[in-house]
């Protein structure tokens, strides 16, 4: 091979090697200079976030709720009780009465109002027209205090995640607070009187409350109950029912 001692003979060598391969480049339709990365294609936020969140954690049932509470030791009221209290009534109820713990038949028997406030409670659940089997019952207290004497806090503190997981379940429209402590825990005033509460909704968890007298009250203070039935007759109003004439 001759070797050119003219360099402009080596630069044209170079220049025609370079033409050739952009030659060959272009008819295999390959780019020469590449372009910018295109930037990847994502989803939305919301669904990307709804891909990654872990899935929200289903209701449970009352059966559940009640498996899950089992023999419960978790205060100083299990050595004492006789059957835990749980709660009776329809699982899909839009109206749920609390009232504040056990009495001594509802000890024995495992149900709540049993007794004689029981039956004037199942009378006004009537007189609202509907029967103690429409509705749900419950306590705060799922366990009798000794001697019947007032729920303390700290029983009604291991008690109340409980009872948010059956109202969970129930999903009620209302609940009728029945007494000074059930109303007022639940409207988050412990030290408020009964009558300051009662006669207008407020709220627990999401859900309207109508505080009023307890029917143990009412057996002992019967001119009480006009006032208590005005209550009952805004439940019903809220409910879509139609208070009697």
């Amino acid at each position: 091979m001759e070797i050119s001692d003219d360099p402009n003979d080596d630069l044209d060598g170079v220049v025609r090697g370079l033409a050739a391969q952009l030659r060959r480049l272009r008819d295999r339709r390959i780019a020469w200079v590449p372009g910018p990365t295109p930037a990847p294609v994502t989803a939305p936020v919301t669904a990307v976030a709804a891909a990654v969140a872990p899935p929200s954690r289903a209701r449970l049932s009352l059966a559940q709720v009640r498996e899950e509470l089992g023999e419960c030791t978790r205060c100083k009221l299990a050595p004492t009780r006789k059957n835990i209290v749980f709660g009776v009534g329809n699982p899909d109820a839009e109206l749920v009465f609390i009232g504040e713990a056990p009495g001594s038949n509802e000890d024995i028997q495992g149900e709540p109002f049993v007794g004689d406030a029981g039956q004037l409670l199942t009378k006004m659940i009537g007189a609202m027209g509907f029967r103690r089997e429409d509705v749900y019952i419950m306590n705060i207290l799922k366990c009798r205090p000794p001697g019947n004497r007032n729920p303390e806090a700290d029983e009604i503190e291991s008690c109340e995640p409980f009872l948010k997981k059956q109202l969970a379940s129930l999903r009620p429209k209302i609940i009728v607070a029945l007494g000074k402590f059930a109303a007022a825990w639940l409207v988050g005033k412990p030290d408020a009187a009964i009558s300051s509460l009662r006669g207008r909704f407020h709220s627990y968890e999401g859900i309207k409350v109508m505080p009023t007298y307890h029917p143990a009250y009412l057996l002992r203070t019967p001119s009480a109950k006009r006032m208590v039935w005005d209550d009952l007759q805004l439940v019903m109003v809220e409910l879509g029912k139609k208070p009697p004439a």
